[in-house]
């Protein structure tokens, strides 16, 4: 979500490489918030005997966020224009806000495996059964698929779509990202109550 910032870099410094500066601390501050969110999830699955309250409880939450995140989609009017200096906080606490790492943690728990697991999924249980490791990894590729993404639709927007598309054409996302949540808290908790106790 902050590649708005990003356009608004280049437009303001009339340069493109403002836009390119302003994606490093917008991805430093995404990735430090999805880490403060997964790193204890990481650190709750050494304790095998509460793993499934965990899990009910991790999907709950995401749930409960995702309700919340529909139901309040007001953004305060001052966080439009943040400068280039504090762009990692705004990135740290957009994604806090947003539930960037909740959204993670049903995946990090195992909520997604199914019973009858192929080869790719057998792989793939192995790498959410690993680790803190596991988790910092899962949150770097997220935070660097995030920031590629966002900086693409940043650049294009500030390179050949303009201000004007933006302005003409904006639509605010909230409500998309408050039904992936309330869907993954959704299936994570079916799957894990009719899940063999």
């Amino acid at each position: 979500m902050g590649w708005p910032l990003a356009v608004s870099a280049g437009l303001m410094e009339k340069r493109p490489r403002a836009l390119v500066a302003a994606l490093w601390p917008l991805s430093v501050g995404h990735l430090s918030a999805v880490l403060l969110l997964m790193l204890p999830f990481a650190l709750l699955v050494a304790v095998v005997a509460w793993q499934r309250p965990i899990q009910v409880g991790a999907s709950v939450l995401v749930l409960g966020f995702g309700v919340f995140r529909l139901v309040n989609r007001r953004h305060p009017r001052a966080l439009a224009r943040i400068p280039p200096g504090q762009l990692a906080l705004w990135s740290f606490a957009m994604a806090i806000a947003h539930g960037a790492g909740l959204m993670l943690v049903p995946i990090y728990l195992g909520l997604c495996r199914g019973a009858e697991l192929d080869q790719g999924h057998q792989a793939t249980s192995t790498l959410i059964n690993a680790n803190i490791g596991m988790a910092i990894m899962v949150a770097t590729v997220h935070s660097a698929a995030m920031i590629a993404a966002g900086g693409v639709t940043a650049w294009l927007v500030f390179r050949y779509l303009g201000l004007r598309f933006l302005s003409r054409s904006w639509f605010n996302l909230d409500a998309v990202w408050a039904v992936s949540l309330i869907l993954v808290g959704g299936v994570a908790l079916v799957i894990n109550l009719m899940g063999p106790h």
